[in-house]
């Protein structure tokens, strides 16, 4: 069984739906204290430190069905620069002001580590930066506002939810659809089941 070692409800569901055995535990850290002005960088450190810090936590008797934890971590880069989660609806709405018909990256940080048969031993590790190409359609400023309005953005790496309402305003994408929402599934199932990516 996998343990998820992230809050988001979009990676949940994605494994849900791809029949994947798995519970969720939140690591804590804190990821304001991780910084790296390379995209692929950030989030691979913050998947590596949120699968650490769940790995460290795991208890022998309660754990023992755990083999492998993920952790994962998104940002948006635009013209250079990183979104995380808008700050507040005023930042998501001049954000998109920009994004509308451009296009931008979505990263992935994947670190999955197997748990090791004695907790505390050593531990293999597969990672990856996933990245997947997104262009926004042309659209006006009361679709945006109406958008914004929902809430949705606030919610979501770059402040938008392929999967949600968000999806509307996706013209295409150039790579892993599912790495948009959080979590790369052609990528997770290549390592699960030992195939080449």
């Amino acid at each position: 069984m996998l343990m998820l070692a992230s809050a988001s409800l979009a990676r949940r569901r994605l494994l849900e739906q791809a029949a994947v055995d798995h519970r969720v535990r939140v690591s804590g850290v804190d990821e304001a204290t991780i910084q790296n002005p390379d995209p692929c960088q950030l989030v691979q450190r913050l998947a590596e430190a949120k699968a650490s810090a769940v790995l460290a936590g795991l208890d022998p008797v309660h754990d023992q069905d755990i083999s492998w934890v993920l952790g994962c971590d998104s940002v948006f880069e635009f013209e250079g620069e990183v979104f995380g989660k808008p700050a507040d609806a005023e930042q998501a709405l001049r954000r998109w002001r920009r994004m509308a018909g451009r296009s931008g990256s979505l990263h992935t940080g994947h670190v999955l580590l197997n748990v090791p048969a004695e907790l505390g031993g050593l531990s293999l590790s597969h990672q990856a930066c996933i990245t997947t190409g997104v262009h926004f359609a042309a659209v006006g400023e009361a679709v945006l506002q109406r958008y914004v309005g929902s809430g949705e953005p606030m919610q979501c790496a770059g402040g938008f939810a392929l999967e949600g309402r968000g999806g509307l305003l996706v013209a295409s994408l150039s790579g892993c659809y599912s790495n948009v929402i959080g979590l790369s599934l052609p990528w997770l199932r290549a390592k699960l089941l030992d195939e080449p990516a």
